[in-house]
């Protein structure tokens, strides 16, 4: 299927005929028989049944990803190349397919999840290309001895990914772990998992049985994947405490965990900026177009003084004339509703927080009224102005589109105030004084720094947390040996 034909598709042509668990080339059945219901957030409507993955079919799955390891791994690494990049080539030819079905599940605008789509099938080409870089060293020992290290695969890898891209997500993060040798079982979103699963109807095939499953499933299957014994490595896109759920999990098996996590990142503008290209990078910065629920949204704005008055208001102007909700499966809407009531109840809760702290709300506050919208988890694209480091706005992560702005005028203080939240995940920085942007960015505790620029992601660029927003590096050459480990070699000659 083309993805660029902008031909209507119904529910029905894009649903994935399986609503069950895969795992070793095949569809099961839950063994307890257990399935719940996958909504539509744009109406509050069910979508469908899915099956939901209990600790005894992970045992099944991951019985299945071990005897599927020794053969993978042991495939020449450019013939793994050939699977992944086989793989990418039907996300792409399927992508307009996919990011139908993320649209109806998750809320997100189809026309941007095309383009998720498009950057899972770069993202698995990406780890293809690197597959001969893992290399192991020679390290001298003198005369008559021969050391040398070998970067070998963990086993089985349990990869478990949000549900803001869950496309995306579950297809770019098996590219690491397959390419290094590895194989895995990815536990997609418990609000989204449909575009897994079509996933695996779509490539399940490309790879030998075993190597690629797909377990749906809650809290239980989460569990029961970062406790298991057999698992090499659990990793996880999502929220704080449900990352520290994993590493408690994953402690009595001291088995490794990568985690990007939340953030409440700060977009700062300093008095010499480009103001027009400010106001289009805190717009892009906040995501909007999928309510703002991403970890890396700028959502803590710091205006200069000087310019505090003169930006926010065309800011406010910008995210009116581009970001007004609607039905996600059209391709002319820039922002869909938040993925479940629970969401929604939460932003709310956090609109009125703003209000009962004292910062003035400028823009938004309310959940959409529209008759085409009321039935869905729409919220307002929401500005608050004034906002102090010490009100709940500026402290804990929202994951909604609200845009919270701070003045400042001193610099110490400001990176008081950025740098005063557990979290370390984003930061944007717009200057035009390259002395100014330096310091700035040494002086951000975030792992990913933007200078005159925000949002976009780049891959080789090693993406990852500070503090509490998370372990490791993803998207680059770092995220493939995040999937090795090293075995020395000493040979007496």
């Amino acid at each position: 299927m083309s993805s660029t034909s902008k031909t209507p598709m119904t529910l029905e042509s894009v649903m994935p005929r399986h609503r069950s668990l895969f795992m070793d080339g095949a569809w099961c059945e839950p063994l307890d028989g257990a399935y719940v219901q996958t909504l539509n957030p744009a109406n509050g409507q069910t979508l469908t049944s899915v099956a939901n993955a209990s600790a005894a079919d992970v045992d099944q799955a991951v019985a299945a990803a071990r005897k599927a390891f020794h053969g993978w791994s042991a495939l020449p690494p450019l013939e793994r190349a050939r699977y992944l990049r086989q793989a990418a080539q039907v996300l792409r030819e399927h992508a307009e397919e996919l990011a139908m079905i993320d649209a109806f599940n998750t809320g997100n605008p189809v026309a941007e999840m095309v383009r998720d789509a498009q950057v899972a099938a770069t993202g698995l080409e990406f780890f293809a290309g690197l597959i001969t870089q893992i290399k192991g060293e020679t390290i001298p020992m003198g005369e008559g001895m021969l050391n040398y290290t070998r970067r070998e695969p963990l086993g089985v890898v349990a990869r478990i990914v949000a549900y803001n891209h869950p496309l995306m997500f579950a297809a770019v993060k098996i590219g690491a772990p397959l390419a290094a040798g590895n194989t895995v079982i990815v536990k997609p979103p418990e609000q989204a998992p449909l575009s897994s699963l079509r996933m695996a109807e779509l490539i399940g095939s490309v790879f030998p049985p075993g190597v690629l499953n797909v377990l749906p499933g809650g809290k239980a299957c989460g569990q029961a994947l970062s406790t298991h014994p057999h698992i090499a490595k659990v990793t996880l896109i999502g929220s704080v405490p449900t990352g520290k759920a994993i590493m408690r999990s994953a402690a009595d098996t001291l088995k490794p965990v990568l985690l990007e996590l939340g953030g409440k990142n700060a977009l700062i503008v300093y008095p010499d900026a480009d103001l027009d290209q400010v106001v289009t990078g805190a717009v892009k910065g906040m995501n909007f177009t999928w309510a703002g629920q991403s970890c890396g949204s700028t959502s803590r704005m710091f205006l200069h003084d000087s310019v505090y008055d003169q930006v926010l208001p065309r800011v406010i102007q910008r995210i009116q004339e581009q970001h007004k909700p609607g039905i996600p499966t059209d391709f002319a809407t820039t922002m869909g509703p938040v993925v479940s009531q629970a969401q929604l109840d939460k932003v709310l809760h956090y609109i009125e927080a703003g209000k009962q702290d004292g910062a003035k709300l400028l823009l938004g506050g309310k959940r959409c009224t529209e008759p085409h919208l009321k039935e869905g988890y729409f919220v307002e694209p929401t500005v608050f102005g004034e906002v102090k480091p010490g009100m709940r706005l500026a402290q804990e992560e929202v994951f909604g589109p609200i845009l919270s702005v701070f003045r400042w005028s001193d610099e110490d203080q400001l990176f008081d105030a950025v740098n005063g939240v557990d979290y370390g995940l984003t930061c944007s920085i717009w200057t035009c004084d390259l002395k100014t942007a330096h310091r700035a960015a040494a002086r951000a505790q975030a792992g990913y720094v933007w200078i005159n620029n925000a949002s976009q992601h780049f891959f080789a660029a090693p993406f990852g947390g500070y503090k509490q927003s998370g372990i490791g590096r993803e998207e680059c050459f770092e995220e493939l040996l995040e999937f090795t480990q090293i075995k020395n070699i000493n040979v007496t000659l």
